[in-house]
């Protein structure tokens, strides 16, 4: 007896979901509710990703004492990410994004409560820990944008990754010009002040978790497969002897870009606070030039998805090397002491990192069908992650040995590599397109 409700829904579920298979205009319009509910979600999604962007590395180094280890809180976020993206990715593809998103997000707010009690009992183990655990906010921050894409065109994938991200501005500009507020907030509640904006992090992911799992609903991977599994019966006679050889490089050229923009955003966005600080400048000066530098992340993402679309995936990858060897010039040039200028190198930083995103990610969606999209998507995060780890726990170190110039430039002329990338890639697309020919 007490099954008959789980079956009486599941029967309604299918039901439901045969109703978008039959019918072009509500899947119209379901892509339209997705992208509204992925809005909402990376609203506040965004805001708690900026706190432990923003104050990570100077509050690790408030209580280990040193620099070296100043890059220790980023290699920990995205270790943690690497980790959660993994069981985001997994968890979507067999329950669908409702239930995978929501678990990274809710994650995300445990570990951000985690931290601010690990700044208040001084207890570094528990501060790893936690960042590692907050760490799932931030992947599922990122993951959220693949949402955005099960039900949309080719020709609309790019726009609707840019529509997700772009929505991360509101909050993720505003977290780091919280950081003061958050911090007056903190001491006048007996927390420390770096552990303020953390507090507005557990607010924000556990809203953002909220959304997805309440809202989310039909849930659109699931109405994604059950159209693309439509399409194979109808069509099981059809073929295309290319599919496979391009969809294997296209994962593989998508992920290169991706990972390559991560480590060369990460490592100079970990030690600009820290640089930052040894030079004289506050902690509303710093959330001023990370508050550039993530709008730059996000904002310029609706024009970068058109020119997706546009002009092709990988003109823009090639544009993010470029861009991202622009932002470590100028970084490892300036003078510590003008803001203008360190506020316009992070601010290119983002947008190269935007551009690689962006491209990596349509690149990804076009090589994967709905049937393993998620499982690979969260595939190629935990690479994205790893990468971004490295380059976090690195560039400490290179700092600490060498100086903030040496790490810039080396992360502006890694930048360059993908450059040779997109050429490899292009010229299989030459390859496949011949033979198709020839046949």
């Amino acid at each position: 007896m007490s099954s008959e409700p789980a079956i009486a829904n599941h029967v309604s579920q299918k039901h439901c979901i045969q109703n978008y298979i039959r019918s072009p205009d509500s899947q119209k319009k379901l892509y339209k509710r997705t992208l509204l509910i992925v809005v909402i979600s990376q609203i506040f999604g965004g805001a708690g990703l900026a706190a432990g962007v923003t104050v990570g590395a100077l509050l690790a180094q408030d209580m280990l004492g040193s620099d070296s280890f100043a890059g220790i809180p980023a290699a920990l976020l995205t270790l943690g990410s690497a980790l959660a993206a993994l069981l985001v990715g997994r968890l979507s593809q067999r329950f669908g994004r409702r239930l995978g998103l929501a678990t990274g997000f809710l994650s995300g707010g445990i570990g951000a409560i985690g931290v601010v009690l690990a700044a208040v009992l001084q207890n570094v183990p528990l501060l790893f820990l936690s960042l590692l655990i907050y760490g799932a906010g931030t992947a599922t921050n990122l993951q959220a944008r693949y949402a955005g894409t099960d039900l949309a065109g080719p020709k609309q994938r790019a726009t609707a990754v840019s529509v997700a991200m772009v929505s991360t501005t509101f909050g993720a500009v505003a977290g780091p010009n919280l950081v003061e507020v958050m911090g007056t907030f903190a001491t006048s509640i007996g927390v420390p002040a770096l552990a303020g904006p953390f507090i507005l992090g557990a607010a924000a992911f556990t809203l953002a978790g909220l959304v997805f799992l309440i809202f989310l609903r039909p849930d659109p991977l699931i109405v994604a497969q059950a159209i693309a599994e439509a399409k194979r019966a109808e069509q099981k006679d059809s073929t295309d002897p290319s599919t496979g050889a391009v969809n294997n490089r296209g994962i593989i050229v998508g992920a290169s870009v991706m990972i390559l923009t991560q480590i060369v955003m990460v490592a100079i966005m970990t030690m600009t606070p820290v640089h930052m600080k040894h030079h004289g400048h506050g902690l509303s000066e710093v959330g001023l030039v990370i508050g550039v530098h993530i709008g730059a992340m996000y904002l310029p993402s609706l024009i970068t998805g058109v020119l997706v679309d546009k002009i092709g995936r990988i003109a823009m990858a090639f544009a993010s090397g470029v861009i991202l060897l622009g932002a470590g010039l100028l970084a490892a040039f300036a003078p510590a002491d003008s803001m203008p200028l360190l506020i316009a190198a992070l601010a290119l930083l983002g947008l190269g990192w935007n551009f690689g995103l962006i491209s990596g990610t349509a690149l990804i969606v076009d090589a994967t069908p709905p049937a393993n999209r998620a499982k690979t998507q969260g595939t190629v995060d935990v690479s994205i992650a790893l990468a971004g780890a490295s380059g976090g726990a690195l560039s400490g170190m290179v700092v600490a040995s060498s100086s903030y110039a040496t790490l810039s430039l080396a992360g502006g002329f890694l930048a360059l590599l993908l450059i040779p990338v997109g050429i490899w890639y292009r010229s299989n697309q030459k390859v496949v397109k011949s033979e198709n020919m020839s046949m």
